[in-house]
């Protein structure tokens, strides 16, 4: 059973949260006590639904929400924004308040899990215990953007059907080195169907301004303030390397390494299993 949530973010931005269970544990967002839980959060271009499997398991010891957010899914996607990290921050510590997870566990995947350490850091009566799932704490630098914003003028939008879209992101993609089942799933998620074909739900150009707040900086001084238990999780063939991963760890007060073999970026979609064989011992050692 999933059930949506609709929450309200910091500046009043609205926010859809998914919460996978059969039947949900715990309250919704009335008020009354909480049972505590997991609070995921997903990438950048992505949304809630990309953390079903996750949380279906999640939901047998924990109450596991998925949050879209601003931008993404069907969360609000205000023209003006902001697309800053303070505003996603701030969306995050919304959603634990108002549906009573807090101290929550926070699940990460790329830019959700900057979001989830600044939240740690920021906020720590909030947080439990983190996963940091192949996120760079480094400045990717300005050329960076540039080529993410020709990547997004390459998309041949619109296409025509989804096969075309899992396709073309699973393997005709000039970012793909072989043939990748996972990355086409997962940018199939993301299109919705509009009278002249698929396109994405998301907007190119607030994706680029969200992004553009860890191209341009570093968050290395926010990671060394977490102070609860901290997995930093990398795909093998993932955007974060070996050695930043576990300058990572050091950084951390309480920070523990992990990997998971034959994954890339979209770690947790591309081998499920691994995946939940890594976080498993973790989240029983700390929630």
């Amino acid at each position: 059973m999933v059930r949506r949530i609709d929450l309200a973010g910091a500046d009043g931005v609205r926010l859809a949260a998914w919460e996978f269970a059969d039947p949900p544990k715990g309250p919704g967002a009335d008020g009354s006590e909480s049972a505590g839980g997991v609070l995921l959060l997903h990438g950048l271009m992505g949304r809630a639904a990309h953390w079903a499997d996750t949380a279906r398991w999640l939901s047998d010891r924990y109450r596991a929400v998925a949050l879209d957010q601003r931008g993404h899914g069907h969360s609000g996607k205000p023209a003006a924004g902001p697309y800053t990290r303070e505003a996603y921050v701030a969306d995050a510590a919304a959603a634990i308040e108002q549906l009573g997870l807090a101290p929550v566990t926070l699940i990460g995947h790329s830019m959700g899990a900057l979001t989830a350490w600044q939240l740690a850091a920021e906020r720590p009566e909030l947080v439990n215990a983190l996963v940091i799932g192949d996120m760079r704490a480094s400045a990717l630098g300005a050329a960076s953007q540039r080529e993410w914003e020709e990547w997004f003028r390459s998309w041949p939008v619109p296409f025509a059907t989804l096969a075309d879209v899992r396709k073309w992101f699973g393997e005709d993609d000039p970012w793909v080195e072989r043939p990748n089942p996972a990355r086409g799933a997962f940018f199939a998620e993301v299109m919705c169907e509009s009278p002249d074909g698929w396109r994405p739900v998301f907007s190119p150009h607030q994706m680029l301004e969200a992004r553009s707040t860890w191209v341009h900086d570093a968050h290395w001084d926010t990671l060394a303030q977490v102070r609860c238990p901290t997995l930093v999780v990398r795909g093998l063939d993932g955007e974060l390397g070996r050695a930043e991963a576990q300058e990572m760890v050091r950084v951390l007060p309480r920070g523990q390494y992990a990997e998971v073999p034959d994954a890339g970026h979209y770690l947790h979609y591309d081998q499920p299993e691994s995946w939940r064989e890594t976080l498993w011992p973790f989240l029983a050692a700390t929630t």
